[in-house]
């Protein structure tokens, strides 16, 4: 069995400025080895049903940014050092985007829970980070969870 973890934003919720791509959580895979991102989980707090959906992407990066430093725990699997980072609620972007997957849900209460197929899951290369990245029209709170292993 892998071990596996997870990361989280910092409760109680990331602000989203209408109009501003953001990226919301990040998983920084170390030198030695990549991120396997097996999952994730999204939700909103909107109350207005006119509000237009909120674009999501899976973004992997080359170069980071400016973000708050979260914890990355470990959920199963042996006991291991795991070398990953994860930061949150980026105020200065990471760079050199590549999109992976990209879809629209509302953010009135909206929430999604997504696991990848076991021989379908998006991974990085070391020392690069793989990331939500969010873009509401209008202002709204998110938080969200990535669900990882090493590759």
């Amino acid at each position: 069995m892998k071990a596996g973890y997870y990361a989280e934003t910092a409760l109680p919720t990331v602000a989203l400025v209408g109009g501003t791509a953001k990226t919301v959580l990040s998983v920084i895979a170390p030198a030695q080895f990549g991120v396997d991102l097996i999952g994730y989980r999204i939700g909103f707090d909107g109350v207005t049903a006119a509000n237009t959906p909120v674009i999501i992407e899976i973004v992997s990066y080359t170069t980071d940014g400016t973000g708050t430093a979260g914890t990355v725990v470990q959920s199963y699997g042996r006991t291991i050092t795991a070398g990953f980072t994860t930061k949150n609620n980026y105020s200065v972007e990471p760079t050199v985007p590549t999109l992976i997957d990209a879809f629209r849900i509302t953010p009135n209460g909206g929430a999604i829970v997504y696991d990848y197929p076991r021989d379908r899951t998006p991974d990085t290369a070391v020392s690069n980070l793989i990331g939500l990245r969010l873009t509401a029209a209008q202002a709204v709170n998110v938080t969200a969870t990535m669900i990882f292993e090493r590759c």
